[in-house]
Parts: C-alpha cells; sequence; structure tokens
C-alpha cells in the first residue's frame, strides 16, 4: 500500500523483453536502494512491482530490477516504457509512517492521454482524457493517483468526446519539480489510479441495486 507521496525518482536503464513479460533494471537512489530488500513491493509510475534482484556494480549506478507480466503490461504504460526515461518511485506505507496523500494500492485502472499541460498563475494545469467507464470514480475534490502522484481533481468534463471525459488537476511547484510531470506533454500517456473507496461502495451497492430494479 502507498500513499502517492513520491519519494524519489528512477531511471530506466535497461530493457529486455522476453515472451511474457520485460526485465526493467531501474536506477534509484542510494538510500532508497539501501532501504529496500529483494521481495519488497515498489510503486514505479503508480504501478506496484516487486525487486526481484538489485544491482550495485558501480555505486553511482544501484538498480532494482523487476519482473513485469503481460496483464500489468496490457494496462500500465510500462509497455511503451523506454530506457533513459524517468519514473516516479515510492516504497510502500509503513505502519509508523503518517497517512499524507491518500491511499495508493499500486493496481493501474487504464492508462490516459493529456490533453493540456501549462503553467497558470504559478501553478501547473494538468488535463487527462480519460475512459468515460472510469470517469465515473472521479469527483471533484476527490483524489485520484497520476503516474503514482497523489493529486485532487479540480475539475471535470463529461462530455470531451463520445468515449472520453476529461479532468484537470493543479500541480504546485514542488510537485511539478520532484516527479516526472516536469518531463511530460501533450499526448503523453499516464497510469490512472481512481480512489478504490468509491469501487469498494459500488461493488458493495450493486447487488442490491440489481435486486431492487
Amino acid at each position: 500500500m502507498f500513499t502517492g507521496i513520491i519519494k524519489s525518482l528512477g531511471s530506466i536503464r535497461e530493457i529486455n523483453e522476453f515472451d511474457s513479460k520485460l526485465e526493467l533494471w531501474i536506477g534509484v537512489r542510494s538510500d532508497i536502494w539501501n532501504e529496500t530488500n529483494i521481495g519488497d513491493s515498489v510503486s514505479v509510475n503508480g504501478v506496484c512491482l516487486t525487486v526481484v534482484k538489485k544491482d550495485s556494480k558501480k555505486k553511482s549506478l544501484m538498480s532494482f530490477i523487476f519482473d513485469v507480466i503481460g496483464e500489468t503490461l496490457d494496462k500500465t504504460n510500462l509497455k511503451s516504457i523506454k530506457c533513459f526515461e524517468t519514473v516516479n518511485i515510492e516504497t510502500p506505507l509503513k505502519i509508523s509512517d503518517g497517512l499524507d496523500g491518500h491511499i495508493v494500492q499500486g493496481h493501474v485502472d487504464t492508462v490516459a492521454t493529456i490533453i493540456n499541460n501549462e503553467l497558470i498563475d504559478d501553478n501547473w494545469l494538468l488535463e487527462v482524457k480519460i475512459e468515460k467507464k472510469w470517469l465515473k470514480y472521479c469527483i471533484k475534490k476527490g483524489s485520484i493517483a497520476i503516474d503514482g502522484i497523489s493529486l485532487t481533481i479540480a475539475n471535470i468534463n463529461d462530455h470531451y468526446n463520445d468515449k472520453h471525459g476529461s479532468f484537470s488537476v493543479a500541480i504546485i511547484p514542488h510537485t511539478f519539480e520532484n516527479t516526472n510531470l516536469k518531463f511530460k506533454n501533450k499526448n503523453d500517456t499516464v497510469n490512472i489510479e481512481t480512489d478504490f473507496f468509491g469501487k469498494y461502495i459500488e461493488n458493495f451497492l450493486k447487488p442490491r441495486l440489481e435486486t431492487n430494479e
């Protein structure tokens, strides 16, 4: 479980393709590398991955190695990741930690497309296009994770086109400078995890609503 508060940026060092998976080598800061063990979970652009190996042949190039399976590739933007690309890194929430951000599981719902990323009044306004079936879980002033970053929805547009809506979030300078959003441009993709409370409520109420119909 994560909070959407990015701890560090990482860099894609190596990508090895196999029949049913990708092997990603991601360079990380030394403190993150030292505190994380093989078998631990790490959020990479909002995707919960398991560290299968650690490499430190060069102290300046400490890396985690992850296996990314087909289902994860299908549902996230990791399928289009490239070497030297910058990714958001977050280690799991500890019991002793305070709960900043919001509860993020690292289970990406869908991939969205950036349609606007511009500076307005010292804040960056990010607008993304998302399939309408996921827009129903987006609530104005509610939380959402974009590439693993906990953000608050500022506005919602239900009618971007027939299949998609959009929502926008305001990015404060600190978040912009300390996440991969500063490298994102129009038409780039981002991983979206909607607030899981809404999905649990829908799952709980759906059988009751169907019974009453």
